[in-house]
């Protein structure tokens, strides 16, 4: 049964990405093929991150000329109307709260397919380092079990077998086999030799994505709560919470373009890497690698043959023919030097270990479980990961111009309040349906109208000097009628601190030492009180 063969085919994003101008310090043409390592690419991908500062520049300028328009249009504007209308601003204001919570949930999505694709990536590193040790412990594995354990063994049966010629002759066959199979597991290659460790690669990449992936995570929180206190402050009309959006706006502003700048450079960056990988991979283990061993694992097409299938055909039937050798030595030796029964033994399970490991490495050195691995990194990183690079991108986009709205509305909105505020200071005071002006017009400051209290302590003051005469008439005053009904519904009086005499008002109720001088005074005194309350 046919195997199903994957191929990698870039997706047509990449090639978008890849195709945009790529510009150098000097703002000269650089070819877009993925060269890292050059300092002109660099430059490149460093004027593409630029991009984001050149956008919080337009949106900062475009908000002074608003300001600069707002401010100067202000005076007309409040003489024209009484009282502004805010239904624009409203509207704006949830507009650009919704297109904010549109922005939150695109980059939500992008996110979490940025870091799918990442872990994707690290996984198929991780598993590619495991299978490149496998191969190397197994390649030495064997050649050390050749090279130490069974010429130790054949040095032994040498002097063992010194008096017999036909069986020193079987001794000098196995030494040229063993030569033979030492000489193809050197030519298998050596991954040590690389000065590229894909552990350490996956532990990087997967160390930065977890900070890029919790940065866009708080940024996008931040967004979020910025709509919720904005809708507070629309709602309580606070200048407090206004100042402090404003800052929180401004902050998220520049995190976004930030955001927008770095990821769209990471994404053509990546891009011309997922247009043409292979060349990229050729060039880079072109020390270690001869070129038809990477493209054998690079491609891994039927018609292409393994690189290391005649080292490998060798070694096995070296191996086969050596323990051919072993049996028959076994068989016709150990009757006459029983002596060598030990060491022929030795080299009987030494020939086992390393025909299972050279079975082990004809399995690894297979193209298809490397290649495997090599198509789902790719397929990590230039599907999911440049996808949701650009779904992060549009989100810092739409974050970006809805926050330079949201600012001009915030601006609009503290005018809007300032006019108010003019507008309630600029009532008239002796409007007498005004109630501000009502309660100025009671002021103690500007009334010469002396309290009942300062009244009853000069009062009493007269009192001691000049008390007045106790009249039986006073003595037998009866308490009011409404302190009684006050004692009887309230069960406690209540007690004022200034009686309303004569204005029409419900009577109060009086403390006991208020009632107390009360009582006291005579008629004249209390007509005297009357008409200064009333003045």
């Amino acid at each position: 049964m046919a195997i199903a063969r994957l191929d990698y085919v870039a997706p047509w994003w990449t090639y978008w990405l890849h195709n945009f101008p790529h510009f150098n310090f000097l703002f000269q043409s650089v070819d877009n093929t993925f060269r890292p390592e050059e300092a002109s690419y660099q430059q490149s991908l460093i004027v593409l991150a630029c991009a984001g500062a050149v956008g919080l520049g337009l949106s900062l300028l475009a908000l002074a000329v608003y300001l600069v328009c707002l401010f100067c249009c202000r005076r007309s504007l409040d003489e024209e109307t009484k009282r502004p209308d805010t239904c624009c601003v409203t509207w704006v204001a949830v507009i650009t709260g919704l297109i904010i919570c549109s922005s939150v949930g695109v980059g939500f999505y992008g996110n979490s397919e940025t870091n799918d694709g990442v872990y994707q990536l690290t996984y198929s590193l991780y598993h590619a380092n495991h299978t490149l040790d496998s191969i190397n412990s197994l390649v030495e594995g064997a050649r050390s079990n050749m090279e130490a354990g069974l010429k130790q063994h054949l040095e032994r049966l040498d002097e063992i077998f010194a008096t017999k010629l036909e069986y020193l002759q079987a001794l000098r066959f196995l030494q040229l086999m063993v030569n033979n199979i030492i000489r193809e597991l050197t030519a298998l290659p050596d991954i040590n030799k690389s000065k590229i460790d894909l552990a350490a690669v996956a532990d990087q990449t997967a160390f930065v994505e977890y900070y890029r992936w919790l940065t866009y995570l708080l940024l996008l929180i931040l967004d979020l709560v910025i709509c919720l206190v904005m809708c507070l402050g629309i709602a309580k009309q606070s200048q407090c919470l206004l100042i402090t959006i404003i800052g929180f706006v401004i902050l998220s502003l520049v995190l976004s373009w930030a955001a927008l700048g770095s990821g769209t450079a990471t994404a053509v960056g990546t891009s011309d890497f997922c247009v043409s990988p292979n060349k990229f991979i050729v060039n880079q283990t072109k020390d270690f690698l001869t070129a038809d061993v990477a493209h054998y694992y690079l491609f891994c097409s039927p018609n292409l043959q393994n690189p290391f299938q005649q080292s490998l055909t060798i070694c096995q039937r070296s191996l086969t023919t050596m323990q051919i050798q072993i049996q028959g030595l076994l068989q016709f030796s150990i009757p006459i030097f029983p002596t060598a029964q030990r060491d022929l033994l030795g080299i009987q399970r030494l020939l086992n270990s390393t025909e299972f490991n050279v079975h082990q490495l004809t399995a690894l050195l297979d193209c298809r479980g490397i290649h495997k691995d090599y198509l789902d990194a790719l397929m990590g990183v230039c599907y999911d990961g440049v996808e949701g690079l650009l779904y992060l991108s549009l989100c810092s986009l739409l974050a970006a111009c809805a926050l330079s709205a949201m600012l001009c509305v915030i601006f609009r909105l503290w005018t809007l309040m300032g006019s108010r505020e003019k507008e309630y200071n600029d009532i008239d005071e002796e409007d007498p349906f005004n109630p501000q002006a009502r309660r100025l017009s009671f002021n103690p400051r500007r009334s010469n109208t002396h309290s009942f209290c300062s009244y009853i302590s000069s009062l009493g003051s007269q009192a001691s000097l000049h008390p007045p005469p106790q009249s039986q008439s006073n003595s037998t005053i009866q308490p009011p009628e409404y302190m009684n009904q006050s004692m009887l519904f309230g069960g406690t009086p209540r007690y004022e601190n200034v009686p309303l005499i004569g204005g029409g008002s419900p009577p109060p109720s009086y403390s006991p030492s208020m009632r107390t001088t009360y009582l006291s005074m005579n008629d004249a005194q209390i007509r005297h009180l009357r008409t200064d309350f009333q003045v």
